[in-house]
């Protein structure tokens, strides 16, 4: 397996340190925030297989940051971690498109089991949206002219 490449956001810094280096020394390739603009800049301009973000931060709220991270990168399964969570909340959550809910504190080999497993959904989810692009492609490729064929594949050159 590839390294999953994570943003964990949490305004706990000692928390967030932690955590980050924890998941370091087992391989995971990690990014912080301490906030919900930071973290927007980073999904921005990085490229992230999954999230874990905090519920409750000051500023921008978890489930807020969770509709960013959705709209920005839609294929990065988002983790919701909290040490205040409820049933509405993760019922909310899930609804707005988190892969998982987990209260704090987490066992760390149970943390790992579903970041691996939100790992392998976004690899999944990445293989299926190329497949769909090759299948409109072979479409494209087999009913066009070879000026709609050029446009079509610049078109899906830029989406990808």
């Amino acid at each position: 397996m590839d390294t999953i490449k994570l943003l964990v956001v949490d305004d706990e810094k000692d928390f967030l340190e932690t955590l980050a280096e924890r998941l370091e020394i087992r391989g995971v390739d990690v990014s912080a925030a301490s906030n919900g603009a930071d973290a927007v800049e980073l999904i921005e301009d990085n490229e992230f297989d999954v999230a874990l973000i905090d519920l409750r931060m000051p500023g921008m709220s978890g489930e807020e940051l969770l509709k960013k991270i959705k709209k920005a990168s839609p294929l990065t399964e988002v983790i919701v971690f909290t040490g205040h969570g409820s049933l509405d909340s993760a019922v909310e959550c899930l609804r707005e498109g988190s892969y998982h809910y987990l209260q704090k504190p987490c066992d760390i080999d149970k943390l790992l089991e579903v970041l691996t497993e939100a790992y392998k959904k976004h690899v999944q989810n990445k293989l299926d949206v190329n497949n769909e692009k090759m299948e409109e492609l072979m479409g494209v490729a087999v009913g066009g002219t070879a000026r709609e064929i050029l446009d079509r594949l610049r078109k899906l050159d830029d989406e990808g």
